[in-house]
């Protein structure tokens, strides 16, 4: 998972960073709360892990931000020293979806975020065979089909297709993309994302005429969405469905 991580304290941060990417996540650690809240209007993660004490900004008051202004149902974990019943229960109810308190212990952290991991892919789809309207992917075979027929597709392509229609009608950064696609250490310009991204709105047809929308969001990244009650579709878009 991508983990974006609030932690004034460095040599925590370091510690959980090389927990975490050991155990094969990528960490983007913030020391301070406006710098993440900044980040995130050009960046997208899989789950926030955020300390109370802040400086700047309380992590309680970053959770309230989060819920209000992203869109999508990202799992919010609370690491802190902060034990008092009435912590974790104000946490909870303001939206957090998992809390543990200070010192941090390796495998029990681990198995929360493993833990909020898996249930977020039980609410996403996260099938060996994903279908969308006339599109059909065949994760296990890394085939995809359009109307019945293959679409010729590069590697890269077909894991961008597949990250892609797991995070349908999310809005996913660059960032986002490359290290989910090419892996969290990738050397690569942002101009590779959108040339593949383009390669691939062509080759499926991911265009409002075959009802969908691939857009490009400005300074952030790209939303793929089917456009329901589109006239000019070949087909009405179905909700993605999962197949065993």
């Amino acid at each position: 998972m991508r983990i974006a991580l609030l932690e004034d304290d460095l040599a925590q941060a370091d510690l959980v960073r090389i927990w975490l990417t050991g155990a094969g996540h990528a960490v983007h650690a913030y020391p301070r709360s406006r710098e993440l809240l900044r980040t995130l209007a050009r960046e997208s993660f899989d789950l926030y892990m955020l300390d109370w004490e802040v400086p700047d900004m309380s992590g309680i008051e970053v959770l309230g931000w989060l819920r209000r202004n992203i869109a999508e149902p990202v799992p919010v974990l609370f690491a802190t020293a902060r034990d008092a019943e009435e912590d974790i229960v104000a946490a909870l109810k303001g939206g957090a979806d998992d809390y543990v308190v200070k010192p941090l212990r390796k495998h029990e952290l681990l198995a929360r975020i493993d833990a909020l991991g898996r249930r977020a892919r039980a609410a996403a789809p996260h099938a060996q065979q994903l279908e969308a309207g006339d599109i059909v992917i065949d994760v296990g075979r890394r085939v995809v089909t359009r109307k019945g027929d293959a679409v010729d597709l590069t590697q890269k392509d077909f894991d961008l297709a597949v990250f892609l229609f797991r995070n349908i009608g999310q809005l996913v950064s660059r960032g986002h993309i490359l290290e989910s696609v090419w892996g969290r250490s990738a050397d690569l310009n942002t101009r590779t994302v959108d040339t593949h991204v383009s390669r691939l709105r062509s080759k499926l047809g991911l265009t409002p005429e075959h009802g969908w929308r691939l857009s490009a969001i400005y300074q952030h990244g790209y939303r793929l969405e089917p456009l329901a009650g589109n006239k000019a579709a070949v087909g009405e878009p179905e909700p993605l469905s999962k197949s065993a």
